[in-house]
């Protein structure tokens, strides 16, 4: 992600959490509500909001659940401000009506998910169980948000600001992926200032927004289409609008160039596989990564044009299989994708993944 010029006005670095770099990028995003209800592992968030963003001139509300939370997202976006909630896997189900009446009104906000075990409430430990409901639409109609997934400190700050621009550019909502492990780890970050931060009264929203009919004609944003004909148009139009975020889509790719197996993985496993790869190349294995920034969009393309090379693949989630779906339908025709799925409850290490690797490679 191209970056601007680092903030002049704050440490050239940062040690800090995963979770404080989301609070610290949605802070220099603009972003002025913050909306949330607690729950382990993304409570630092929450945390660092409610000192920080009054002493930004933004309105800090620790709800009395998920729900609300959601739903006073909604309103301020429909306002036009710049706005966030954050939370952790059973929170993010509470939320899904909310999302979808902002999807379908085309509302822009950002909702970050520090994904922990599941099903049911699980453990508070990591996992990749959320990428169903994050890149399939969680809640009900045909609907996507934009979803990102970042693997490190950095990474989390950068993608919050991206969030935002991308929230109000499509007008439509934006999702974080994360979890346990990059919300918790602890990183050197280089905070940056966007080049025009949009605040609250800002111009990105005028032509939308709510704000008091003064001189103009009322506006109306609604998720209801009770006219013949007329929701059918909507999803018309909102499922073109899904197409044109294509150009958003984008991965990570290390040393796929020479490789014979191409590893898939996302996220903090992206990263752990990555140790996984350097290790196996030092052995003269022929292995490369692509790690995707964007869930969705799903840069499906760019694995096309690696199977269309004759490379082969293998998935790795820590989910019992669900990305793996996207890798197959990106690259169906061609080839398939083997699938490596640690199961959540179990924290997993970079030598976890060799065998596996080795595996997809012929036993080699």
């Amino acid at each position: 992600m191209p970056h601007n010029t680092p903030d002049t006005g704050t440490p050239e670095r940062i040690f800090i959490k995963g979770n404080e770099a989301i609070a610290h990028g949605a802070l220099a995003a603009g972003c002025r509500c913050y909306f949330g209800y607690p729950i382990t592992p993304q409570n630092d968030i929450p945390e660092m909001m409610s000192f920080a963003l009054p002493d930004a001139g933004g309105e800090f509300v620790q709800a009395e659940s998920e729900v609300a939370s959601a739903n006073m997202l909604l309103g301020a976006a429909a306002a036009g401000i710049r706005a966030l909630t954050s939370s952790s896997s059973p929170g993010i189900s509470l939320m899904q009506e909310a999302i979808s009446y902002m999807a379908g009104s085309e509302l822009p906000g950002v909702i970050v998910n520090m994904n922990r075990g599941g099903p049911g409430l699980g453990d508070i430990g990591p996992s990749q169980g959320d990428y169903f409901q994050s890149v399939k639409g969680g809640g009900h109609g045909d609907y996507k948000l934009l979803v990102l997934a970042p693997a490190t400190c950095q990474e989390c700050y950068d993608m919050m600001v991206e969030a935002f621009d991308l929230a109000f550019k499509y007008r439509n909502p934006v999702m974080v992926l994360g979890d346990a492990i990059v919300g918790q780890m602890k990183e050197p970050v280089t905070p940056w200032k966007p080049a025009a931060a949009e605040g609250p009264g800002s111009a990105e929203a005028a032509d939308w927004r709510l704000e008091g009919a003064r001189g103009r004609k009322p506006r109306l944003l609604k998720s209801l289409f009770l006219e013949d004909g007329a929701l059918a148009g909507q999803n018309r139009h909102l499922q073109a609008k899904y197409a044109s975020m294509q150009a958003e889509a984008r991965a990570e790719c290390f040393l796929t160039d020479d490789a014979e197996l191409i590893v898939v993985a996302y996220g903090s496993i992206g990263r752990i596989a990555k140790s996984a790869i350097r290790k196996l190349r030092a052995q003269s294995h022929k292995v490369g990564l692509v790690r995707p920034q964007t869930l969705f969009p799903f840069p499906g393309p760019l694995l096309r044009g690696l199977a269309e090379q004759g490379k082969r693949f293998l998935t790795i989630e820590h989910n019992c299989g669900q990305m793996v779906e996207d890798v197959r339908l990106s690259i169906r025709g061609i080839v398939d994708s083997a699938f490596y799925g640690h199961m959540p409850g179990e924290m997993p290490g970079s030598d976890d993944f060799l065998a596996p690797i080795l595996d997809a490679m012929g036993g080699k």
